[in-house]
């Protein structure tokens, strides 16, 4: 079968593929836009994730960290050692497996992972406060549709 070009193809799926690459392009850039913050500026978007995941799940064994973060060991363990040495994370022995490690949040990583989630969500609300009341409705109105959307795509293979 012969790809279609596009003016060739069903307009409703035209318009579907439009929104979709829309939508993946929109939060790919708010993604980029917000993962830039003066308070993690020392670190990697993927450090801040993984710190903000320790924060929010810790302590947490190492494999289940690859896991939720779905990265290979192999790059978390870097991630962990650096985050590690810069005394934002500890490991810990596993008190139920004593041959197993679990990362926790310092008290040092705790305040970060607050100041650039506190960034972040500084600069979405006063955005949110500029636009006019139909355009914020708008927003509040899609906003469990893509929560919906979120949840369907955990559960999605790629």
């Amino acid at each position: 079968m012969s790809p279609q070009r596009l003016e060739e193809r069903d307009p409703s799926l035209v318009a579907e593929d439009d929104a979709a690459a829309r939508l993946r392009m929109l939060i790919a850039r708010l993604s980029r836009r917000l993962a830039r913050t003066k308070a993690g500026a020392a670190l990697t978007t993927a450090e801040t994730t993984v710190l903000a995941t320790i924060a929010r799940r810790g302590p947490i064994r190492l494999g289940d960290l690859a896991s939720f973060e779905a990265m290979n060991p192999t790059m978390l363990s870097r991630i962990v050692r650096h985050l590690e040495q810069s005394g934002l994370i500890e490991r810990r022995l596993d008190p139920n497996d004593r041959r197993a490690a679990t990362v926790a949040v310092t008290e040092t990583g705790r305040r970060l992972h607050h100041a650039i989630r506190d960034e972040r969500g500084d600069a979405l609300s006063r955005l949110l406060s500029a636009l006019d009341a139909s355009q914020r409705g708008a927003v509040e109105a899609a906003l469990p549709v893509l929560e919906h959307l979120a949840e369907q795509l955990k559960d999605c293979e790629q």
